[in-house]
């Protein structure tokens, strides 16, 4: 069984890049070594390996570092990116193969050009929720990779090769995407650290979209202070980790309704431990009514703006490629069929409207505080049926979902002790407080994180 809390951080390792105790030649050749072993999760939790560019990028990082040139904390070291990002020369097939017959990227992603100008080794192309439309991180097509905690189980999604990337060592973080939770809830459910900026501060361009309105692109990795990195990275923003907040006198807030509801008993007790210790540290948590969460499923009852405009972009490819798409997916595009101009303007209105209300009831906390998901990841046989699917996608969407239609950020901090299953702790912050809740984090994280 993966233990991520004891892998090595970027920090850690540029430290001993700095030193000479490793090279990044050593450090992919390791990597690689964790995504072809026969008995790992690596040919399910990457759809591309691209060994021979990762070792010619380490050669070439190891003799820029010699002659003193490092252009980030991130030279040198091994991450992997989710396959719905354009790759030069590469065909973007986005966890499906309804588009194997698409022509190959021109150019890298926005985000993926940042990443190589930071000096970071790209290994690979992670596995991913067909399309990114789920969060079980059920793969039909690539296979399923296993929870590290548990093999039986689902890694969550739609970043789930993302997160075993991570969690099994074969990347030191991860680029995923999070238009409901595709970053937090399978770093939750696989006891990693997962990042989700204000969308707009992360290009999304050279990106298959999911929901213009709500996608945005965040890492996965093993502590705050490396998705502090390697968010500066893809906002390219200069490089630093915002110091730690003090505890004393932090207020935050956990709403009373919505995000408390059908809670499964390990992840009740986890969040109520991580919550007791934060009080100790001095931290003001309060109790809120925030009712306005429960207008959330009748605002999105036609399907929200991930089915509208799925369809919207998938219009063409599905009804030429319908019989290739997942069939757990294609119906959930395929609600976006029913929406007409008039229900998306509606939409937009409602969320604006919602935003505003919520608004002026969290400004007086510092944070908002929630498990990340409702349930422990599922396993494999719980969402073999397509009623055991959607309810528990449902359960694990329906925390980190609030974010992303209220254009917050958040973080998901593991908060387990050992031995028990993987839960996230979710702590969600205004829009462009990106930074602030870095720091919240990185004071939050240890104490959270019962041992």
């Amino acid at each position: 069984m993966a233990n991520p809390t004891q892998n090595p951080t970027i920090g850690q390792l540029a430290a001993d890049l700095a030193a000479g105790r490793t090279t990044s030649r050593q450090l992919a050749e390791e990597a690689l070594a964790r995504i072809e072993d026969p008995k790992g999760e690596g040919k399910r939790a990457f759809v591309k390996v691209w060994r021979s560019q990762a070792l010619a990028t380490a050669e070439a990082s190891d003799i820029q570092r010699k002659a003193g040139l490092v252009p980030s904390p991130l030279a040198g070291i091994p991450v992997s990116i989710k396959n719905l990002c354009d790759v030069a020369g590469e065909t973007t097939l986005a966890g499906s193969i309804a588009l194997d017959d698409a022509k190959p990227a021109a150019a890298d992603a926005p985000v993926v050009a940042r990443l190589r100008a930071a000096g970071a080794v790209i290994v690979g192309s992670t596995n991913m929720s067909e399309f990114a439309f789920s969060g079980v991180g059920f793969n039909p097509h690539y296979g399923t990779p296993g929870n590290p905690a548990d093999r039986k189980r689902v890694p969550g999604g739609s970043s789930s090769g993302a997160a075993v990337s991570v969690a099994d060592r074969m990347a030191v973080a991860a680029l995923g995407t999070d238009t409901g939770g595709s970053v937090r809830i399978p770093a939750a459910v696989c006891g990693l650290t997962g990042f989700k900026p204000t969308a707009r501060r992360v290009p999304i361009d050279g990106v298959v979209p999911l929901s213009t309105s709500l996608d945005s692109i965040g890492p996965l990795a093993n502590s705050v202070e490396d998705c502090a990195i390697v968010d500066a990275v893809f906002a390219g923003e200069p490089i630093s980790v915002p110091a730690a907040a003090p505890l004393s006198g932090l207020r935050f807030a956990i709403p009373k309704q919505f995000v408390m509801d059908e809670l499964d008993p390990v992840v009740a007790t986890a969040f109520e431990r991580a919550c007791k210790a934060l009080s100790a540290k001095g931290v003001k948590i309060e109790q809120i009514d925030l009712v306005e969460l429960n207008e959330l499923p009748a605002i999105n009852a036609k399907g929200g703006f991930a089915a509208s405009e799925a369809y919207a972009w998938h219009r063409d490819l599905i009804a030429r490629r319908h019989n290739d798409y997942d069939q757990l997916v294609a119906p959930r595009i395929l609600r976006g069929k029913e929406m007409n101009a008039a229900d998306y303007i509606e939409l937009l209105g409602k969320r604006a409207d919602l935003q505003r209300r919520v608004a002026a009831i969290t400004a007086n906390y510092d944070a908002v505080i929630m498990p990340t998901c409702a349930i422990v990841a599922p396993t494999l046989d719980e969402v073999s049926t397509a009623d055991g699917f959607t309810r528990k996608n449902m359960l694990l969407l329906r925390n980190t979902t609030v974010g992303n239609f209220l254009d917050r950020c958040g973080i998901s901090l593991p908060c387990h002790a050992a031995g028990e299953l993987p839960v996230g702790f979710m702590l969600m912050g205004e829009a462009m407080a990106d930074r602030r809740v870095l720091a919240m984090a990185r004071s939050v994280a240890p104490v959270v994180s019962a041992h």
